[in-house]
């Protein structure tokens, strides 16, 4: 199970027992002014491992990528890479990005069309005046590696968007570099070849062992790419798990509802058990809520509630949304009386229609509970 620690920060990936950790970042932060772009990140990487940082546009992620980098300098805080401090803000330090030792792969690619395969992959080992025969050894090596060995003398154009990929991959890994950072590389690519693609470089990166940070906002993306994923909010890691101990195990109300594992609702203790708030439904025995609290937030996952007639359950509500999944139907259904029902997400396997009534038997052993706003 991952560490994690509770409060400002989340510390997650333990430390090779290689050596040092691929990346180190301790009680990093960002601001200007007045404004708090990121605040207070620690974590530590393995080597040969991938991270995804996870999250809505504006929380971060992008900005805690461009640290590692080099393209920005940080208010408070360290970075360090392969064991070698990039960044200090206490005393000052920070190595520049051409010296950091890094590959990266762009949203676009960032491709030159008129230059082969070998020539886009080449380009990083020409600017730093490495010698032609190095360069010639590295390149096939490189291609090599991704597979692309026979499309050397191929352009851009010529390949398919997962060849495309690896290319700007090998262009990334042609210098040996101690960690590989992704920028959202697939997120101008319509659903089904993402995901197709993310499985592809899922394989890759697992075969080439290198070290790598990804970004992305994608939640089906991080899970298939990576090895830890930190959900990230206004500039806070809330969660550094792997991708299963996330979906089981939650840290907060917050991150159960970013990864849509299930409906969060306010729940409240009645006469010693526990009751959906605005409802007459109560929770069965056993449904064990915070010690000592008489509010708490609930989530209520899939495997928390199933759909039954309505005369055969206790709770019952109306179904105000029903679409079919192509085994089954994701149903919206609204629970209790007055003018805001609580709203829980559930599934059947047989046809619902708007405004049926259904019911629901809730599972004491699906709820995940968390503490009340």
């Amino acid at each position: 199970m991952p560490a994690h620690k509770w409060g400002k920060h989340i510390l997650g990936v333990a430390r090779s027992s290689a050596g040092e950790p691929a990346i180190e970042l301790r009680d990093l932060a960002l601001s200007y002014g007045e404004t708090a772009v990121l605040r207070g990140v620690d974590v530590e990487l393995a080597r040969g491992r991938t991270l995804a940082l996870l999250g809505p546009s504006g929380c971060g992620k992008t900005t805690l990528l461009r640290l590692l980098a080099g393209l920005l300098s940080p208010t408070r805080g360290s970075v360090s890479i392969d064991g070698q401090l990039m960044a200090d803000a206490a005393t000052g330090r920070f190595v520049q990005p051409e010296r950091r030792g890094l590959g990266m792969v762009f949203q676009d690619y960032a491709l030159w069309p008129h230059m082969s395969v070998a020539r886009n992959v080449a380009f990083p080992l020409e600017m730093s005046g490495a010698p032609r025969a190095d360069i010639d050894r590295r390149v096939k090596a490189a291609l090599e590696r991704v597979g692309l060995a026979d499309l050397a003398n191929r352009g851009p154009g010529d390949l398919s968007g997962g060849q495309q990929q690896r290319v700007a991959i090998a262009r990334a890994i042609v210098g040996e570099p101690k960690l590989v950072l992704f920028d959202e590389p697939l997120s101008n690519l319509d659903r089904e070849l993402r995901e197709s693609l993310a499985v592809d470089l899922a394989q890759l990166l697992s075969s080439l062992s290198v070290s790598a940070v990804y970004v992305t906002h994608d939640q089906s993306e991080a899970f298939t790419i990576a090895d830890e994923v930190a959900v990230m909010q206004r500039g806070e890691i809330i969660q550094l798990s792997d991708p299963q101990s996330l979906v089981e195990s939650p840290a907060s109300a917050e991150v159960a509802e970013f990864l849509k594992l299930g409906t969060v609702v306010e729940a409240e203790r009645r006469e010693g058990d526990w009751a959906l708030a605005g409802t007459d439904i109560r929770l069965a025995a056993g449904s064990e809520g915070p010690a000592g609290a008489s509010r708490a937030r609930v989530m209520l996952g899939r495997k928390a509630l199933g759909v039954q007639p309505d005369t055969a359950a206790s709770a019952t509500g109306e179904v105000i949304r029903a679409l079919f999944r192509g085994d089954f139907y994701a149903l919206s259904i609204a629970l209790g009386e007055g003018r805001e029902p609580v709203v829980v997400e559930a599934v059947s396997e047989f046809r619902r229609t708007v405004g049926e009534r259904v019911g629901l038997a809730i599972e004491p052993k699906g709820l995940r509970w968390f503490p009340a706003n």
